[in-house]
């Protein structure tokens, strides 16, 4: 019977899988809210019926992709903060490890770019409580760090959403930039000048504030 049951979740498992990769695939075209039920179903080779014993709709499905996207940009986050040595080596770190969570990752990221500010309400939301939610674990984080101490608790969140609004914006102009050294390069040194104006701003904000 356990024998039975493990083959059945397998076989579930690999459904679910096809249609968020299938969903994936599409959703570099179009956005979500244009996209079909139907159309997800034939990109995973399986039938309506087996969409719903998964997911009520095509809506639940984004939400589902959602959480799978920021567990990654999640993971880039906490790499980043962990990262030790000076500032500029912080953020050269920093810096490529957005590239390779883009190059890893390039349409989980393309969905979340294009659905933080897209039709779908309910998606929308589940970006921006998820990208709040880190903002929140950053400012912790940022809090604890000895450049932190003195902050409000409201400057530190300010601060920390800045940093999960530029880990975003700049994996968004990787996605746009071609796989080419001259384009790519030049996102890599936008990113780097940015992130030194926000720790400049960083030092002086704290200074201030004694």
């Amino acid at each position: 019977m356990s024998q039975i049951s493990g083959v059945r979740q397998a076989q579930r498992h690999r459904t679910r899988r096809a249609l968020m990769d299938g969903a994936l695939s599409l959703l570099e075209e179009k956005s979500l809210s244009s996209l079909g039920l139907r159309e997800v179903t034939r990109a995973a080779g399986v039938t309506p019926t087996a969409f719903y014993r998964h997911f009520r709709g095509v809506e639940e499905l984004g939400i589902a992709l959602v959480d799978e996207a920021l567990q990654n940009l999640h993971s880039t986050m906490h790499s980043t903060l962990a990262t030790s040595g000076d500032g500029e080596q912080r953020i050269g770190a920093a810096v490529e490890l957005i590239a390779e969570l883009v190059r890893t990752y390039p349409a989980h990221i393309r969905f979340i770019v294009r659905e933080r500010h897209g039709g779908v309400r309910r998606v929308r939301e589940a970006v921006a409580a998820q990208l709040d939610a880190f903002a929140e674990e950053v400012a912790e984080n940022l809090g604890a760090d000895p450049l932190g101490r003195g902050w409000s608790p409201e400057d530190l969140l300010m601060l920390a959403r800045l940093y999960v609004d530029h880990m975003v914006m700049t994996a968004s102009a990787y996605l746009a930039a071609a796989l080419e050294d001259n384009e790519w390069a030049a996102v890599t040194a936008t990113a780097h000048r940015q992130l030194r104006l926000i720790h400049t701003g960083r030092v002086h904000w704290g200074a201030e504030q004694h």
